[in-house]
């Protein structure tokens, strides 16, 4: 990495720690310059720090070092600055299409007259394969082994590619199946705080900061690494050296008091802290937390409040570094000479917290004593709908009764019988209990409770209700190491918590298949089953197609409410069961003491096992060895036949010439949609329906609907996922009335029918498309599937009342606009019902957040002429979408070199 911006600013500095030498760009240096900066949110100074390193007066310049120090005087700016991330992190499900488009670019720059090589990564990216394991089996001792058997033959065509990836591109690591879920092995092992980089006899060092193709990457915040989601196009761009260019954001300075009352988890905490940042609005802005009671969380509890930064809205959720970061950092296994490095780099740049430094100055502060946490849970539909464990059974009764379940309030205590069972099934009963996901099964206070939970219950002789389905998927293989250190895996074990897999499940919708019967009763009577899970995202239809209220709880509530069976008893008051002597048992008898776990968990986890279980982390199991590799081809060898891995079609026809941007005119709407519509809804994840457009697609090349695998695992066919985007079968389109799943009107022939049917139906019409949305378009993970099946649709444009960050720049991206209603109007008030067309005026002359007329043409002949402001928000964004997005742009760039 060259090195540039000592000339004018002239800010280089030695740092030596154990008598090695490191290179350094000064913030207190720069200060002289550009202002004092010493009560500058620390978030901030990694992104001053990233613009004095590149400072090069093109892409980077002095104005934009200045532009952040001057964030000072009103705590907020209308300046945007270039920002590079030290390396990029990647899960399967995103990272799958981004090395198929990184093979594509390299077939359409050999096209162009390039040489294919010059497609690489140009900062390190790491691939963690752990979104692709499901809880096919559960409930057995060899539910693990099994799932990874499954795991291996369902994605062989999938890995194969991964495999011939991580040899033909420079700069690509594979962490293989069974080691980890993405956040926790970036939290364990992959991030250093402090990252270094030679440039020939040089060593410099500078601020680990990370782009991550997963929203909840901002899990690494806890550690003091500046990073976010990205839209995998976003982060595409990144690899290959592109500066993404933000604006200066506003920071929320969160206060944290006091100390966690006894009994409560960190759980309790990040929903309620996901709660107040959601009420207070915080998207496209920074959070950090600061204030004396940091000095009473683990970094454990620091990294699940910065898991859940997408929950809240914001960008990031940032802990500055301090002892406990470097504490964790030992105990974690990190090289001690890097330990020393980080504690003197933060020291060196005013980027270390104490006691004695200043509160940094923020746009607008929150405060939260965390002696006021409760017991609480999250749902029936959305992460940041906090409901106290007091109020759940009551919650739910009014949500079922008020007909929001889809279910007549007269029938709220219905119950069915289930074939070949001997018990009954009613609304609120659980079926799924699952401890998965980043935000708790990194946490080991919370995944010792959950097993001092299961031991106490055990040995009153409780168990779990038959018909809950339950599972545990940790977040490493430490997880197991210190579970079965402390003997409470067998606990874990005899409740049915077995082991299922090394990987996200519940959480993305990979809860694998429910018994058949419980299916059948629940389909046949329109039952509101529940599920409980220590996830991050609850979203409808996400974690399985037939549970319709999902809850997020800590780990020992998931463990409780197994043995509960339902979320309609109150587990504050209500007896949980019946112990084998008789007698009830409260939630209370089971619960863990605040010093039984933090004993537990400080008697267990050890520096050691963290260094033996990521000693040789790249090898991967058997099975991973035994994938063969094509390593000869420079370029990837596409399988015609494959239903997994296609070349996507964003570059055929390209040439080195940018066509002018055109208005939009005589646009069909191909759907209207409601509030919080998220990237679940518009490109969903799990299940593929053997009735829908991909399934069709899928019989028809031969595959069985046992092997249809999930969206998320079929992310690298572009024919799949352009066919189930907007499939979600919760989602509501205003355009066809009274339905429910991706169908829509196709105008002007009236006819019902799905959306992907629809839209090839316009397309061979030469009809362009527009979508209208509501507000937070596009909320949820930051899956670049969503922007790229609405560019494949043939959607020119989508017009909402706002929309989620990582999304809207997806759009950009691929090419498509991002429009915002003015002046108060919606889609409502503009009468939209699906049989108008839509003509967008003033884009041929694109400029950043600039005004386009919407004329909206309607059946009866007479027209409305509106104002929409487009949400290209900066010159290169303008750029991209010149050249047709932002691959093309940098594919361009690149045959110029040659």
């Amino acid at each position: 990495m060259r090195m540039i911006g000592q000339d004018s600013l002239k800010t280089r500095r030695t740092l030596t720690v154990d008598g090695k030498d490191y290179n350094y760009f000064s913030l207190p240096e720069a200060a002289a310059k550009i202002g004092d900066i010493s009560r500058l949110p620390y978030s901030l100074k990694v992104l001053l720090e990233n613009v004095l390193r590149f400072e090069d007066g093109r892409s980077y310049t002095v104005d934009d070092a200045k532009a952040i120090a001057g964030w000072l005087e009103k705590g907020s700016s209308t300046k945007e600055v270039p920002f590079r991330p030290a390396r990029i992190l990647l899960q399967d499900f995103t990272g799958v299409p981004a090395v198929v488009d990184l093979a594509a670019m390299r077939d359409a720059l050999d096209k162009l007259g390039g040489d294919p090589r010059k497609v690489n990564p140009l900062v390190p990216v790491d691939l963690v394969i752990d979104h692709s394991v499901m809880v096919d089996v559960s409930g057995s001792k060899d539910a693990l082994q099994k799932n990874v058997d499954i795991e291996f033959e369902r994605n062989g065509e999938r890995y194969e590619f991964l495999r011939w990836g991580q040899s033909a591109f420079a700069n690509f690591r594979v962490v293989p199946p069974g080691t980890g879920i993405c956040h926790q092995v970036n939290l364990e092992y992959l991030a250093q705080v402090v990252w270094t980089s030679q440039d020939g006899p040089d060593t410099y060092a500078f601020p680990d900061s990370c782009y991550g193709t997963d929203s909840h990457t901002t899990m690494v915040n806890g550690l003091g690494v500046l990073g976010w989601g990205v839209g995998g196009i976003e982060a595409e761009a990144a690899m290959l050296g592109q500066p993404i260019a933000m604006l200066i954001p506003d920071v929320i300075g969160f206060k944290l008091t006091g100390k966690l009352r006894e009994g409560i988890t960190a759980t309790d905490l990040v929903l309620t802290v996901t709660q107040m940042l959601r009420k207070k609005g915080v998207v496209g802005k920074f959070v950090e937390f600061y204030g004396a009671g940091l000095d009473e969380l683990p970094l454990a509890d620091r990294a699940t409040i910065g898991n859940m930064a997408p929950e809240y809205g914001a960008t990031c959720g940032f802990f500055p570094v301090d002892k406990t970061t470097i504490d964790y950092l030992r105990i974690s296994g990190r090289d001690e000479h890097r330990i020393a490095l980080t504690e003197a780099f933060a020291k060196a740049q005013g980027m270390w917290r104490d006691a004695t430094t200043p509160d940094p100055v923020f746009t607008d502060t929150m405060e939260l004593d965390l002696s006021t946490v409760e017991p609480s849970m999250a749902g029936p539909k959305r992460p940041q709908d906090r409901v106290a464990l007091s109020n759940v059974a009551t919650s739910f009764a009014k949500d079922l009764a008020a007909g929001t379940m889809g279910v007549p309030g007269d029938k709220a205590d219905l119950r069915v019988g289930v074939d070949g069972a001997n018990y009954d099934l009613g609304h609120g009963d659980v079926v799924i209990a699952a401890i998965t996901s980043c935000t708790n099964t990194s946490n080991p206070y919370v995944l010792v409770a959950a097993g001092l939970v299961a031991r106490k219950a055990r040995a009153k002789g409780l168990k779990p209700k038959p018909w809950v389905k339950t599972s545990l998927a940790p977040g490493s293989q430490v997880v197991t190491e210190y579970l079965d250190k402390a003997g409470l895996s067998a606990d874990l074990d005899a409740l049915g918590f077995q082991t299922v897999g090394y990987g996200c499940t519940t959480c993305i919708g990979n809860s694998g298949p429910l018994p058949d019967a419980i299916v059948d009763a629940v389909e046949n009577n329109k039952l509101v089953v529940a599920s409980v899970l220590s996830g991050n995202r609850n979203f409808e239809g996400r974690v399985h197609a037939n549970v319709r209220a999902n809850y997020l709880a800590s780990p020992p509530l998931v463990v409780a409410y197994a043995l509960a069976g339902t979320v309609k008893l109150n587990l504050s008051t209500d007896p949980i069961g019946t112990g084998s002597d008789g007698q009830p048992v409260y939630l209370k008898d089971i619960w863990p003491t605040t010093q039984e776990v933090n004993d537990t968990v400080h008697a267990v986890v050890t520096r050691k096992m963290f260094m033996e279980r990521y000693g040789d982390v790249f090898k991967g199991p058997a099975q991973w060895q035994a994938i063969r590799v094509d390593a000869d081809s420079d370029t990837y060898r596409w399988n015609s036949g494959s239903t997994y891995v296609q070349n996507p079609p964003y570059f055929t026809g390209m040439t080195m010439d940018v066509a002018a941007i055109q208005n939009v005119t005589g646009a069909r709407i191909l759907a209207s949609l409601g509030d919080s519509i998220t990237t679940d809804h518009i490109s969903p994840a799990g299940s593929i329906k053997k009735t829908s457009p991909a399934g069709d697609y899928l019989l028809e090349h031969q595959v069985r609907q046992a092997d249809f695998n999930s969206y998320g695992a079929r992310r690298g066919n572009h024919e799949v996922m352009m066919r189930g985007t907007f499939a979600n079968i919760r989602i509501k389109n205003e355009l066809a009335p009274g339905t429910e799943g991706g169908v829509t009107k196709h105008h002007p022939s009236g006819e019902v029918m799905p959306i992907y049917d629809a839209a090839m139906k316009y397309k061979n019409e030469g009809v362009p498309l527009v979508i209208f949305g509501g507000k937070e378009y596009g909320t949820g993970s930051s899956r670049d599937w969503a922007a790229k099946g609405t560019f494949l649709l043939g959607a020119k444009a989508v017009i909402a009342e706002s929309f989620e960050r990582i999304h809207r720049s997806n759009l950009v991206g691929m090419g498509v606009l991002p429009l915002v209603f003015k002046n108060g109007e919606d889609r409502k008030s503009l009468g939209i019902t699906g049989a108008e067309t839509i003509d967008l005026l003033g884009v041929e002359n694109l400029s950043p957040r600039m005004d386009v007329t919407m004329v909206i043409h309607r059946p009866d002949g007479t027209t409305h002429t509106t104002t929409l402001m487009c949400r290209v928000d900066t010159a290169d964004e303008v750029e991209y979408y010149k050249n047709g997005g932002i691959l093309h742009y940098v594919l361009r760039g690149m045959a110029k070199a040659a």
